[in-house]
C-alpha cells in the first residue's frame, strides 16, 4: 500500500487544486506557468508580477518584475535590474531562471510596515479529532531592501494585530483574522480533497490596500520558526501539540527570523 502524500512542492500544482474551490479562487491571485510571451502579456495587464520557481522554498528565487512606460525591471534578492526593453529584460530574467521550472502570478500591492511589505502566515493543522483547525497566524515583514517577506530571507516576525492598526479598527482586525483563518481552513480542505495524507499546512496572505485577503502561496511542509518569535506562546504551544499527535515534531532552534519590537 502506498504512502499518503503528504507534502507536494510545486506551487501550480497546488494552486490548480485550490482554484477548482470557486470560494477559494476569489482569493488566488492570476498564476501562470511562466513563458516569454506569458510573462509578457501578464506585464501588460497587471504592471507588476512576482515569478517564482515552481518547487521552490524559502522565498529563494523571487523575483518582482514591473513594467512602466519607459522600461522594464527586475528585483532578484537586494539587487534591481532595469532594461530599455522586454526582449532584454527577459534574456536577462531566464538567466537567473536557471532554466528551472518557473510560474508568475499577478503582483499584490502589499501592505507595508515602515515602509517594508507585510503578509500574514497562517497555521492550519489536523486536531487531535482528525479535522481541520487554524493554530496559529502571525505577520512577517521584508528585509528593508528584499520583495520577500521569508524568515531565512531576513524577515521580522510580528503580531498580525500590530502590524494592521495603522490600517483598521481592532473589531476590523479580529474580523480580518477571522476571515484569513477560515481561507486556511478551507484552503487545507480543498487541497485535502486531492491529497487526502496532508496533515498540515501554512498558507502566506497578502491584504491589498483594500484589505482583501490574497493567497500568495500554500505550504504543505510549513515552517513553525514564525510563531517561536511571537511573545505570547499560546499559539507555538497548540502547533507542537497537535504535530506530535500525527507524528511531526520540529527543530525549535529558529536563528534567521527575527523577532519584532514592539
Amino acid at each position: 500500500m502506498k504512502e499518503p502524500i503528504r507534502r507536494v512542492s510545486n506551487k501550480l500544482t497546488k494552486t490548480r487544486v485550490l482554484v477548482r474551490s470557486a470560494e477559494i479562487k476569489k482569493h488566488v491571485p492570476v498564476t501562470r506557468k511562466m513563458d516569454k510571451n506569458t510573462l509578457y502579456n501578464m506585464l501588460k495587464k497587471h504592471k507588476m508580477v512576482y515569478i517564482k520557481p515552481c518547487c521552490g522554498s524559502l522565498g529563494q528565487g523571487v523575483m518582482r518584475v514591473e513594467q512602466t512606460s519607459a522600461q522594464y525591471s527586475y528585483q532578484s534578492g537586494t539587487h534591481v535590474h532595469k532594461f530599455s526593453d522586454y526582449d532584454t529584460a527577459y534574456r536577462a530574467i531566464f538567466r537567473e531562471t536557471q532554466g528551472k521550472s518557473y510560474l508568475v502570478q499577478k503582483g499584490i500591492r502589499l501592505l507595508v510596515y515602515d515602509g517594508r511589505p507585510l503578509d500574514i502566515r497562517v497555521m492550519v493543522q489536523r486536531n487531535p479529532k482528525g479535522g481541520w483547525e487554524a493554530t496559529g497566524f502571525a505577520g512577517r515583514v521584508a528585509h528593508p531592501r528584499k520583495v520577500v517577506t521569508n524568515g531565512s530571507q531576513g524577515g521580522t516576525i510580528f503580531p498580525v494585530d500590530v502590524l494592521l492598526e495603522a490600517y483598521t479598527s481592532a473589531e476590523n482586525c479580529n474580523t480580518l483574522i477571522q476571515t484569513m483563518k477560515q481561507i486556511g481552513v478551507k484552503s487545507a480542505k480543498q487541497l485535502s480533497t486531492a491529497y487526502p495524507g496532508l496533515q498540515e499546512i501554512g498558507v502566506d496572505i497578502a491584504l491589498d490596500r483594500r484589505l482583501k485577503p490574497w493567497i500568495l502561496e500554500v505550504n504543505t511542509a510549513p515552517d513553525p520558526c514564525p510563531f517561536t518569535k511571537l511573545k505570547d506562546t499560546r499559539m507555538i504551544d497548540r502547533i507542537v501539540k497537535y504535530a506530535k499527535a500525527y507524528g511531526r515534531t520540529y527543530n525549535l532552534k529558529c536563528m534567521k527570523s527575527k523577532q519584532g519590537l514592539v
